[in-house]
């Protein structure tokens, strides 16, 4: 038999269950409804192509930011599509937690588009604000009205499809930002239209350019946290580790590594040591069924082993321990009663 001539075994019964693994989501699940997605990208590229052409018929720099910024909501949408796709395949050889994080990368990609975008379009409306072309206020008006139309339909489309996917609530947020910038590009066109105050067109753009911004920082710092194995932003480890300590009869927790696999799948692992009468399968159990009910993390894994008489009187944190147990621990070392973080 060779190396990977696997023998057959079940991956993912009891073993799993023992340890809290059984019944909690991995990210986008593979059933995710792809159907609404699909009509919302083909509304809002249809009418991207119309806008980009009315926006140069019409001179109107509002008009080709509205289209830049639906550029970038086609393109979260198909990134969502693959990263669904991706995600849905099951964890084999080198990728152990499978493809979930390309849902992580398409949403980065996206919010790095949308940050880039906004900076050409930022200096366009500067100059235009400077030196205004003439502008067909008639055909911005018109042509945004129509805008409102097509998203709010696609909104309502994406509403329905599966958005604990950072990159599908991605999409959905920003189709929600152009709704209101093309509220802006019509409110622009009407005053073009009756005063022929041309520097309204740029005005309008310069607010998308601010909605662009706003939700492209907010993809790319999302994204980059998981990317960079941060807690997920609302999980404080320290408190966590704490919490965890203060169960009897838990001694130390240290090794507390908090982390988000992908959208909405949050991880744990930690050294806990316990009284040396301790039952370290119950605290185990304890412990999984205290992180579920009050953080909601299900997917744990906790090393749990009994304190050596010696370690009871034995208190900094990288000083070398007798039993060796992690004589460097990585992070702060929780234990009762105060200690430093």
């Amino acid at each position: 038999m060779s190396a990977h001539d696997h023998a057959p075994h079940d991956h993912g019964t009891a073993g799993h269950e023992d340890h809290g693994h059984a019944g909690h989501s991995h990210g986008v699940a593979a059933d995710a409804d792809r159907r609404w997605l699909g009509i919302a990208l083909g509304l809002i590229t249809g009418f991207m192509a119309i806008e980009v052409v009315v926006g140069f018929l019409a001179h109107s720099l509002a008009l080709i930011s509205d289209a830049a910024h639906m550029l970038t909501d086609a393109v979260s949408i198909v990134l969502a599509l693959i990263a669904m796709r991706l995600a849905a395949r099951p964890a084999r050889g080198g990728f152990t937690y499978g493809l979930k994080r390309a849902e992580i990368l398409s949403a980065q990609a996206n919010g790095l588009t949308l940050l880039l975008l906004a900076v050409w379009l930022a200096y366009e409306a500067v100059r235009r604000l400077l030196d205004p072309p003439p502008v067909e206020g008639g055909l911005v008006l018109v042509t945004a009205l129509a805008g409102i139309v097509v998203n709010i339909v696609a909104a309502w489309c994406i509403s329905k499809a599966n958005r604990t996917s950072l990159a599908v609530e991605g999409a959905y947020q920003h189709i929600l930002n152009d709704l209101f910038a093309f509220i802006g590009t019509a409110v622009a066109g009407l005053i073009v239209l009756t005063t022929g105050f041309r520097q309204a067109d740029s005005i309008a753009s310069l607010v998308v350019v601010v909605l662009m911004v706003k939700a492209g920082y907010g993809l790319v710092r999302e994204s980059g946290r998981i990317l960079l194995e941060a807690a997920p932003a609302h999980v404080d480890p320290d408190t966590v580790g704490d919490r965890l300590v203060g169960q009897p009869p838990v001694t130390e927790v240290h090794d507390l590594h908090i982390w988000t696999i992908t959208s909405g799948q949050a991880a744990l692992s930690a050294h806990v040591l316990v009284a040396p009468e301790g039952d370290c399968h119950a605290v185990r159990r304890d412990l999984e069924a205290l992180l579920a009910k009050e953080y909601g993390i299900t997917h744990t894994t906790l090393q749990v082993d009994h304190v050596q008489d010696s370690l009871l009187t034995v208190g900094r944190p990288g000083e070398d321990r007798p039993d060796g147990h992690c004589a460097d621990a990585h992070g702060p070392v929780h234990r009762q009663g105060p200690h430093d973080h």
